[in-house]
């Protein structure tokens, strides 16, 4: 119950951050609805002109640029509205009153910086997926390990490269330090807004689940609705929870580098990562 009572103090923190500057929200739905036109521009093409009667090596080949160019533009896409969150966060946290066109222009300040960050990301991200489709069932394992690992050593990397504007690998080096000074709120504090995300995602998952029921049984059109109802509200959490995350980790960074707190992250939530 101790991580289900911080997550939601956590979360209820990071809302109030949002609820300040609602204008936060419209970072993760430009982002995802960018991403979604990319991706539709990179697959379907790719789709069509592939010729999967051919030899599996050049079908092989041809996945692998477009999965490499994909997984560039993502990232630089999703880092760029991120560190437009934090940029606003920040000000928030720092007394001040932000904007939307103030988290743009804050982020684009730092273009030079998130690209090159999503070089590396992708790189390490495409390495990863490739090597997990040639493993067996143990490498998988292993690949998946070595994957939170390199989740928790870059957490605060996109704080250090908003705030910082440090290269990639110094950023990496930056952000372990960061973490190492306050591995426990960080990491705890994501364990406990993570898991109120899952928990209000299961809402969804039930109200899906008696849709999918009543379509079978009744062939209502109601139940119809129920599903479409639980879509929307798992696009609207993703999109919560992407602006809360940017909050925290933001708060967090803020508390571990300088030692500030805030009216809305006070003192006693950063400080005790176990309890609150």
């Amino acid at each position: 119950m101790g991580k289900i009572s911080r997550g939601w103090q956590l979360t209820k923190l990071s809302f109030g951050v949002i609820r300040k500057d609602k204008e936060i929200l419209l970072f993760p739905v430009i982002s995802g609805l960018v991403l979604i036109a990319i991706a539709a521009s990179f697959f379907i093409p790719w789709f069509f002109m592939t010729d999967f009667s051919g030899g599996t090596s050049s079908i092989g080949i041809t996945f692998y640029i477009f999965w490499a160019i994909f997984y560039f533009i993502s990232f630089t896409i999703s880092t760029f509205f991120t560190v437009a969150m934090m940029g606003c966060a920040m000000m928030r946290l720092e007394g001040g009153d932000p904007t939307f066109s103030y988290g743009m222009r804050f982020a684009a300040d730092r273009f030079k910086y998130i690209v090159e960050w999503a070089i590396v990301a992708a790189t390490v991200g495409l390495i990863l997926r490739a090597i997990e489709q040639r493993s067996g069932f143990i490498g998988k394992i292993i690949i998946g390990i070595i994957g939170i690992a390199w989740s928790i050593a870059t957490y605060f990397v996109l704080p250090v490269l908003a705030f910082e504007k440090l290269t990639p690998f110094k950023a990496m080096k930056r952000s372990a330090s960061v973490l190492k000074s306050s591995w426990g709120e960080a990491l705890f504090s994501n364990l406990g807004i993570g898991l109120i995300f899952f928990l209000l995602a299961l809402v969804g998952v039930a109200v899906m689940l008696l849709g999918i029921y009543l379509i079978v049984v009744t062939e209502s059109l109601y139940a119809i609705i129920l599903c479409v109802i639980a879509v929307l509200y798992w696009i609207f959490l993703a999109i919560l929870a992407s602006a809360a995350h940017a909050v925290l980790m933001t708060a967090l960074y803020r508390f571990a580098t300088t030692g500030k707190t805030s009216m809305e992250f006070p003192t006693q939530v950063l400080q005790n990562p176990w309890n609150i």
